[in-house]
């Protein structure tokens, strides 16, 4: 299989987007290990992988804390050398988003702590262990929201284009190592994140309180997305496992966008 003696780390896996790239690369035979904040759910995460026949362990870690090198030590000891490292943790502001209202300063802070610091400190723990073994693939993960602004997006949009500068920046400082770097844009994915997107929507647009949740995800995807499809986390995941594959071997500091043609640039 692709990965068949590959170890992928992926954060924020316990859920969303990280989970669907877990269970893609899985499938290809990587030996998994989630890492999440909460510890209740990456162990389900965990289990649940498991019983589909895939490799896979669990563990807690907070990508804002420092400390998270503890976890990523623990990783090496139990399951053995990172191969591929996805930073799929991410978070979006609680205030503004569906209503224009500008984010505020509370959200500012946490959505640039776990979106571009985490994203930071993570790579930069793997990195060094990477180095020392002269290879390595990071995958990190943006938004299709990082390419153009929107009213009420300025916290989770600038830390998603914060992602894409951090990537070139760390595609030319781990060339040297023969580590990879790049990034996906994703677009419009059913995750719970967008569940409670499309809940404050729901609550704070009069026009949209008949509406289910995912009758709001299905009427934003018709109104931008050129191909009219929602996009998945399978579709995320099958991007990963082309960077994180020999296939890009000379492909690093790249975007990809993965949105249907919401973004074509």
């Amino acid at each position: 299989m692709q990965f068949s003696e590959k170890i992928a780390v992926i954060t924020g896996g316990a859920s969303g987007l990280g989970l669907g790239i877990a269970e893609v690369l899985g499938k290809r035979g990587a030996t998994l290990a989630l890492i999440d904040i909460n510890h209740e759910n990456v162990l389900k995460a965990s289990e649940s992988l498991s019983k589909n026949g895939l490799k896979v362990a669990a563990f807690q870690g907070d990508v804002t804390d420092n400390n998270i090198e503890s976890c990523i030590n623990s990783i090496e000891q139990e399951i053995g050398a990172i191969d591929i490292l996805v930073n799929s943790a991410g978070v979006i502001a609680e205030s503004g988003f569906e209503n224009s209202q500008e984010s505020s300063v509370e959200d500012w802070d946490i959505t640039y702590a776990v979106n571009v610091k985490g994203t930071f400190i993570v790579s930069s723990v793997v990195a060094e262990k990477m180095k020392s073994r002269n290879s390595g693939k990071i995958v990190n993960i943006s938004s299709h929201a990082s390419r153009v602004g929107g009213p009420g997006q300025s916290a989770y949009g600038a830390s998603k284009a914060a992602v894409l500068h951090l990537t070139q920046s760390q595609a030319m400082q781990y060339a040297p190592f023969n580590i990879n770097v790049n990034v996906i844009c994703p677009g419009t994915i059913w995750t719970p994140m967008w569940e409670r997107i499309a809940e404050r929507s729901r609550r704070n647009d009069p026009s949209k309180s008949h509406m289910t949740g995912r009758q709001i995800f299905l009427e934003q995807i018709e109104a931008v997305c050129p191909l009219k499809r929602e996009q998945t986390a399978e579709d995320i995941g099958n991007a990963v496992a082309f960077f994180a594959s020999q296939d890009a071997v000379n492909i690093t500091g790249q975007s990809l966008n993965v949105n249907g043609g919401t973004r074509m640039n």
